[in-house]
């Protein structure tokens, strides 16, 4: 490409749209992760026009920019009323689910170090084995060691009794964990962690409970039908990160970060006078940032309001439920745990004459213009297919169905996919097949040690053939 003379701006605009084109399509819910279609009329138009107006802003300092700490102070209380956060909490908009959960690591990190100032070794932080990796990224950015709680498939969680116990042979060994990390719900499996009992009993223990809501945060608050109690209604818990990118409808990326008090906030902060510079203070990681995306999620939130949230979830709902009764006749298929919420994991029937291979399901979606995502199995969890619901999902739930029952009726003769070592240097050379469940069989029976610098190497070769 030659980069010495400009284009024109009708040429540059057609090539992007051309690469665009490779992309599959965000908007009709046949994308079943990483993309929350709301299909509600005028929201990409509203957006798009609440994007230009902050273009130009930059985040860094809203004492110069007073835009900036009007939109996230409005932003914040609205997840606040929804959280049920005591009128002295606070919080911040990051850019993203992993900002948010490395700033909460890091305060209870700082907030821990205050408290045991005398302490020595690696710094522990508790968590169920599902937890985000964004946590695991934490870990090592911060140089805690993360400690997992291995989960019950049946249930999608770690009961209560053996959480507490492990925790308890922790502070016996006096190695006081800086936080516990539970989910509402968790990704793997849509499992609501069990918050309402385990957070009043870590508190007595004087652990930093934080809520991993950032699935969960904008959806869970509007459900039609009961659930567990996992927001600040709970006693003791400290913080909760929710994403606006995701139930929130808006663009990426942007998220919450809410604190019970003020003095927790702060810890989050990084202050620095030792420069000839300007004072630097900044609330998240990032200093210079983009103001649009909070631009956006205020405009979002101001054009849905409360019913507008309700009426999205109740379609959410809808179309969970009606799948889950169809996935109920489906033969060789199975959900993992006991989901709550928009998230599925569809994994084989051990029990059926011809079990289904959740990592060939997935190949075989793509057939009927369906993507789902391919999750490998690790430690007791079974591999499986994940399905993320919104709720343009109700108007294709039958057909999204019925694919699935061709698929699995289609693949269940070819039994599970196999590891091919092998398969590896293929896909360094000529990058992904078409069909990748050979390819998820493979990175799933590699230990952590090898999968690791294998998927680095595969991003790799993608980013830069």
């Amino acid at each position: 490409m030659n980069y010495r003379d400009g284009q024109q701006a009708h040429d540059i605009l057609k090539r992007l749209n051309d690469i665009r084109q490779a992309d599959p399509p965000t908007h009709g819910g046949r994308i079943l992760s990483y993309v929350y279609d709301p299909g509600i009329e005028g929201l990409d138009n509203l957006i798009a026009q609440a994007t230009t107006a902050l273009l130009p802003v930059n985040g860094l300092d809203p004492t110069t920019f007073s835009s900036v700490a009007v939109l996230e102070r409005e932003v914040v209380n609205f997840s606040k009323a929804i959280t049920h956060a005591p009128s002295d909490a606070v919080g911040s908009i990051t850019s993203g689910g992993t900002e948010s959960c490395l700033l909460a690591v890091k305060s209870a990190r700082d907030a821990w170090r205050k408290k045991y100032p005398h302490a020595s070794g690696s710094p522990l932080v508790v968590a169920p084995s599902t937890v985000h990796p964004a946590f695991h990224k934490a870990c090592e950015y911060f140089d805690l060691s993360l400690h997992l709680i291995e989960i019950d498939p049946a249930s999608g969680t770690v009961s209560p009794e053996r959480f507490l116990t492990e925790v308890d042979a922790l502070l016996d060994q006096g190695l006081p964990p800086v936080l516990a990390i539970l989910s509402a719900p968790n990704y793997p499996l849509g499992v609501i962690d069990e918050i309402d009992a385990l957070a009043p009993a870590l508190k007595q223990r004087g652990v930093w409970v934080h809520v991993d809501a950032c699935v969960g945060g904008f959806i869970l608050p509007f459900w039609p039908a009961p659930l567990p109690q996992w927001d600040f209604l709970v006693e003791g818990v400290c913080s909760i990160s929710m994403d606006l990118h995701k139930y929130g409808y808006a663009p990426k990326g942007a998220s919450v970060l809410l604190y019970r008090d003020r003095d927790s906030y702060h810890e989050q902060f990084f202050a620095c006078v030792s420069w000839p510079g300007y004072p630097v203070i900044n609330p998240t990681v990032l200093g210079s940032r983009s103001a649009t995306a909070l631009a956006s999620a205020w405009a979002v939130i101001n054009y849905l309001g409360i019913s507008g949230y309700e009426s999205a979830v109740a379609r959410i709902h809808h179309a969970s439920s009606r799948l889950i009764d169809i996935l109920d006749s489906v033969e060789g298929i199975t959900i993992l745990g006991n989901p709550v919420g928009p998230l599925l994991a569809l994994t084989a029937d051990s029990s059926a004459p011809e079990p289904v291979d959740p990592f060939r399901l997935v190949d075989e979606l793509k057939e009927h213009h369906f993507l789902a995502q391919a999750k490998p199995g690790r430690g007791q969890t079974p591999r499986s297919a994940h399905l993320t619901l919104t709720p343009v999902t109700a108007d294709l739930v039958e057909e999204l169905g019925q694919a699935i029952k061709m698929a699995a009726r289609s693949i269940a003769p070819l039994g599970p996919a196999q590891p091919r070592i092998e398969l590896l240097q293929e896909v360094a050379r000529d990058g992904l097949p078409q069909d990748q469940a050979e390819v998820m069989a493979t990175l799933e029976s590699l230990p952590p040690e090898v999968a690791r610098p294998a998927l680095i190497q595969l991003l790799g070769s993608v980013l830069n053939p």
